[in-house]
């Protein structure tokens, strides 16, 4: 039972990954606004980052895995190596965290770009800057 319940979890964390690529790529291809395209980007990251969490995460002899951390010295090498088939990559998850620390830097500096963008055309919209002013784009 926990073996058909670990398959169908995991094709189903499969499907809103791909899914969610979609949406955020839709979003970031066809919306005019820099604060829509902004959020579809952040979706974006996300997805990704939780694509190489699952990189890092694997099932074995249907059990579900260990974190890697030792809490006590290994007695002999036969435990280390039980150890080293059970645990997680820790390499995904260490590289997940520096990705969202910057992509929190990398999106306070476009909200900027977006804030000033707004401050000279007087909306987020792209098809402003492409006919040079807010009067065309609402006539």
């Amino acid at each position: 039972m926990s073996e058909v319940f670990i398959q169908l979890a995991f094709r189903t964390s499969i499907i809103a990954f791909i899914v969610n690529i979609a949406i955020a790529m839709y979003g970031v291809y066809t919306r005019p606004s820099l604060i829509k395209k902004f959020i579809c980007l952040i979706m974006f990251t996300d997805a990704i980052n939780l694509f190489a969490l699952f990189i890092g995460f694997r099932v074995v002899n249907n059990t579900y895995p260990k974190p890697p951390v030792l809490i006590r010295e290994p007695v002999s090498p036969g435990e280390l190596e039980e150890f080293k088939y059970i645990a997680v990559d820790p390499l995904p998850q260490a590289l997940v965290l520096t990705a969202i620390v910057i992509s929190l830097a990398v999106f306070m500096f476009v909200i900027g770009l977006i804030l000033v963008y707004y401050e000279h055309y007087g909306t987020t919209s792209i098809k402003a800057m492409r006919s040079g002013g807010v009067e065309e784009v609402f006539e």
